[in-house]
């Protein structure tokens, strides 16, 4: 069988669960450095939020870091995935 193991639908799933991991990851490392800090309630609160808003932040670069390169470079196909040559 020849094609994209993954429907559309699967694909889209699992990046949004992939972008959920990674703002919950950089959001609860600034909760941990709050809790190290021995830091009252708001400021743990706000240690967590501001985590999240710099992981999603971090998440929108890498995306458009991503689709900038595939587009500069012109690999992508009409299937959607990336041609490359074999030494590239």
């Amino acid at each position: 069988m020849v094609g994209p193991s993954t429907t559309e639908a699967e694909r889209e799933t699992g990046m949004s669960r992939l972008q959920a991991f990674v703002v919950a990851l950089v959001g609860g490392s600034g909760t941990l450095v709050a809790l190290y800090a021995d830091a009252a309630l708001p400021y743990v609160a706000a240690g967590g939020l501001g985590g999240a808003l710099v992981g999603l932040l971090l998440w929108r670069y890498l995306v458009w870091t991503y689709r900038k390169e595939a587009a500069r470079d012109g690999r992508r196909s009409d299937d959607g995935y990336e041609k490359r040559e074999r030494f590239d």
